[in-house]
């Protein structure tokens, strides 16, 4: 029983909308009904500017790491990151938004901040590479997680592996019609790096 409620705390966390709060409370604004429609970080950054976008984001990586050490708090013998993946789940269909969040990059990338902080610091750099010469955020997420992929592989963890596959595929799975308007050349480019 005790198993099932940390699985169901960390789905519950990785619900909080944070874009929503955010909007809501400091903005009187409704994230999902501009821009993109999307609850994540960039739709923020895009709508409601630098501070409500960063703030936006750290809250939605720090649901992904909070999550991290509920198996400690709880002294369950079940894996930090089979944990994390609720979070993830919850993000991108939180029960307290109507089950539309964000694409999940940032509560995946705070998973993975909690389980191996270097990876996280990996997953940082090749964002911010990819999007200096490429200018799309997310094209940019989605080459994170490969180089993820790549580290993991190096540590030899496998289940890290399965799971930083598992984040990707599911990041890509949300970005398909970004993917399309890149092919489109429609995607917006950032401006600012």
């Amino acid at each position: 029983m005790l198993y099932f409620v940390v699985f169901l705390l960390s789905y519950l966390i990785g619900s909080i909308p944070s874009g929503l709060i955010v909007g809501k409370l400091f903005y009187g604004i409704d994230i999902r009904e501009h821009g993109s429609g999307n609850l994540g970080g960039t739709n923020t950054f895009r709508t409601l500017g630098k501070k409500a976008g960063a703030a936006v984001t750290i809250a939605d990586i720090l649901k992904g790491t909070v999550t991290i050490f509920l198996p400690m708090i709880f002294g369950l013998d079940v894996h930090p990151l089979l944990v994390g993946m609720f979070a993830v789940i919850g993000h991108s269909f939180p029960v307290f938004a109507n089950f539309r969040g964000g694409k999940a990059v940032a509560t995946s990338a705070g998973v993975l901040l909690g389980y191996n902080p270097i990876l996280f610091v990996v997953l940082v750099a090749a964002f911010f590479l990819t999007l200096k010469i490429s200018k799309y955020v997310s094209l940019s997420s989605m080459m994170a997680g490969i180089f993820g992929i790549i580290y993991s592989l190096i540590l030899q963890d496998w289940l890290l592996v399965a799971v930083v596959a598992a984040f990707e595929t599911f990041v890509i799975y949300r970005h398909r019609a970004n993917l399309k308007r890149i092919r489109d050349k429609t995607e917006p480019k950032v401006t600012w790096i």
